[in-house]
């Protein structure tokens, strides 16, 4: 049997030895958790050290991401590919074991968490991953996706207010493979919560629809893996079980103390706390009976085989689902993408149309979603704003008992077509990090709408998903002013600015149905990075070209002057803002002034390219005028001479009278042209 003490005060050593070597660090929730981790890791979770990335593993989450050395010393215990000296390097730089986790980094993390609430979100999205792919891929006698999500989580998760719209969500699809156990030590950085935090979690989790286990003994591993079979048992509702702790637990001074939370025990306290725990052994120094109580490496490599056995054998029945699965898993697209996507940008410049970006937008969708079952879409309550929707995206739904309802039949899948377009609700955070969690766990691309100055809401998912590298797809319409009368409580400034500042993030501004073709074939592509499309609300006329091919390096040259004769200028301009561009270089030719015209939808992809290119587009010498409608700051980069843009809020107005009060006139970058040739 095994002894789930010596396992558990393994891991508050290592976690107050770490943080006391790296003189940083939060050692308080790991050895609060110590014992809930042995219940689970120990006796429920399925997972292979050797692969972590096989298809079928559990997926843990530990949103309360502070808690880091929690999961690297079970990780490193475990048998995973994090050696001890790499827990000696915790939070140094280049080593395995940052400050909080980060996927990507240490084998065996599943996503980035630290910004508390996100962790528990994207475990959502994790839980409705499995579901949806379980209900495309499983056959009666085939189940190959079968496996469920734990998340570890603590006050700070549950007082964040995207746990709510989390949670509420969870509880509508009925989540029942997801399974949260929260770490209810009644401790934050302030001290005891109980003056700011006296939410009844248990009526409030029951009211989303989850079932709720507890309050238990956070300390009884038994107690906490009983709690664990138990929901596993119901599946039918997402659980959440209830587990009293104590922050800091063996530490004779610092447990049940916020001292705990943040920083070292202190050489002194550590010792009195091996003798607490009568753990006699040096820092970092573990018997090998606590690596042989720990070790997951058979049970995962048997996991991992019977997977693999069942896998086969629904290959041999399935050949096509099962190559669609593996391609699907690896995040692969289609063999036909590339045809697709020059058929959809080829069909938008040959039809010409004038219409809204945002309406470009779901025509490219529908080419795209027709040929990409991996795209999955969603919209936070404005799916007739943002047309997130198309033919081959039904609306999600559940039936009573939280099965995946299915479309009437359909030549393609004769049961019909499972929905693929979610009315998330007005929860734009929670939607973009549970679409981050619905990447992480493969299969789909997730693409979500709101309006671009709702993006304020998602800013920090939207971060996460930068910095995860996850391709994740965010729909941000009615860009600009021109969405009139709503005023500026709605009208975006400097979103498309800020957007611009985030690393690795592609934003993209296009101009007609050509450029939004082009900017969503370019987005499916970016498999390491996440983009946001920001469309217009009002209607726009298709730009004429000459050429379609450099689109896709994020600026090119839209339209040559007439005149023979030296180029004077260049303008350049995004999204709406095009138009004027080509209107005020008509006025100016009849000037005599020549001026090419530069269509840049979107900076970060321009930035990206050479300079050869870059200059060849924008000539050295030769002045340059951005026009966009929105803050200026961000255009100086480029060496322009004068930007028409807006520094200030809007107004509520028609957006006509709007573009001719804000100067966004043909007549008025004109002459912003002229006084920059003038100077």
């Amino acid at each position: 049997m095994a002894n789930q003490a010596l396992m558990a005060n393994a891991i508050r050593a290592l976690a107050m030895d770490a943080v006391q070597l790296a003189n940083s660090g939060h050692p308080g929730a790991p050895m609060g958790m110590a014992d809930m981790a042995v219940a689970l890791w120990g006796e429920h979770l399925r997972h292979n050290p050797v692969n972590p990335g096989w298809f079928d593993r559990d997926r843990f989450v530990l949103s309360n991401g502070h808690a880091s050395m929690l999961i690297y010393a079970v990780l490193h215990l475990t048998g995973y590919a994090l050696p001890v000296e790499e827990l000696k390097r915790f939070r140094q730089l280049h080593s395995k074991t940052a400050g909080h986790p980060e996927t990507g980094i240490t084998p065996g993390v599943e996503t980035t968490t630290g910004p508390l609430g996100q962790g528990i979100t994207n475990a959502v999205g994790f839980a409705l991953a499995e579901k949806l792919l379980a209900s495309e891929f499983n056959r009666p006698e085939h189940s190959i996706v079968d496996h469920h999500t734990y998340v570890f989580l603590g006050d700070g998760c549950l007082m964040e207010g995207i746990s709510h719209e989390a949670a509420a969500l969870a509880g509508a699809w009925k989540l029942g493979k997801l399974i949260a156990l929260y770490d209810d030590n009644g401790i934050s950085i302030d001290g005891p919560v109980k003056p700011w935090f006296i939410d009844n979690t248990a009526e409030r989790f029951k009211a989303y629809g989850w079932n709720v286990i507890g309050p238990i003994d956070g300390h009884d591993v038994k107690e906490v893996s009983e709690a664990i079979d138990q929901a596993r048992r119901q599946g039918e509702r997402p659980t959440l079980v209830i587990c009293k702790t104590q922050i800091g637990k063996g530490s004779p001074n610092r447990a049940n103390t916020a001292k705990a939370h943040g920083e070292p025990l202190g050489a002194d306290e550590i010792g009195l706390t091996r003798t607490a725990l009568q753990w006699a052994h040096e820092p970092f120094e573990l018997p090998q009976a606590v690596y042989d109580e720990w070790d997951a490496k058979a049970a995962g490599a048997k996991f991992e085989a019977a997977w693999n056995d069942k896998f086969a054998a629904y290959a041999k029945q399935y050949p096509d689902l099962a190559a669609e699965f593996t391609r699907r898993m690896k995040g692969e697209l289609p063999k036909n993408f590339h045809q697709t996507a020059f058929d959809a940008v080829v069909n938008a410049h040959t039809k010409a149309e004038t219409v809204a970006s945002r309406k470009a937008s779901q025509l490219a969708l529908e080419a795209f979603t027709a040929a990409l079952p991996e795209l999955l879409g969603g919209s936070a309550d404005l799916t007739g704003s943002n047309l997130t929707n198309t033919k081959s995206t039904p609306a999600l739904r559940f039936d009573a008992s939280g099965a995946v309802l299915r479309t009437e039949g359909d030549e393609r899948l004769p049961d019909g077509l499972p929905g693929r377009h979610i009315n998330y609700g007005v929860r734009e955070f929670g939607m973009a990090a549970i679409m981050n969690g619905v990447a992480l766990h493969g299969g789909f691309i997730p693409y979500g709408g709101t309006f671009l100055t709702f993006s304020d809401y998602s800013r920090n998912a939207i971060r996460m998903a930068a910095l995860m590298k996850q391709r994740v797809i965010h729909v941000f319409t009615h860009d600009s002013i021109g969405l009139g009368e709503d005023g500026p409580t709605h009208q975006s400034i400097e979103h498309a600015a800020s957007l611009r500042l985030v690393p690795n993030l592609d934003v993209w501004r296009p101009a007609d149905t050509a450029e939004t073709a082009v900017a969503w074939a370019v987005a499916l592509q970016n498999a390491t990075r996440p983009t946001a499309l920001l469309l217009s609300r009002q209607n726009l006329p298709y730009a004429p070209k000459k050429d379609l091919s450099d689109i896709s390096k994020g600026a090119y040259v839209l339209a040559e002057p007439t005149l023979k004769k030296k180029l004077q200028a260049v303008i350049i301009a995004t999204g709406s803002e095009v138009q004027l561009a080509l209107k005020a270089q008509e006025l100016l030719a009849a000037k005599k002034i020549a001026v090419r015209v530069v269509s840049m939808p979107s900076t970060t992809t321009f930035d990206r390219q050479d300079v050869a290119y870059k200059k060849s587009v924008l000539p050295q010498g030769t002045p340059r005028i951005a026009v966009e409608m929105g803050a200026t700051d961000g255009w100086w980069k480029y060496g322009v001479a004068a930007v028409v843009g807006i520094d200030t809020y809007g107004e509520s107005a028609p957006a006509g009278v709007l573009f001719k009060h804000f100067g966004f006139t043909a007549e008025n970058v004109a002459a912003t042209v002229e006084a920059a040739l003038a100077r």
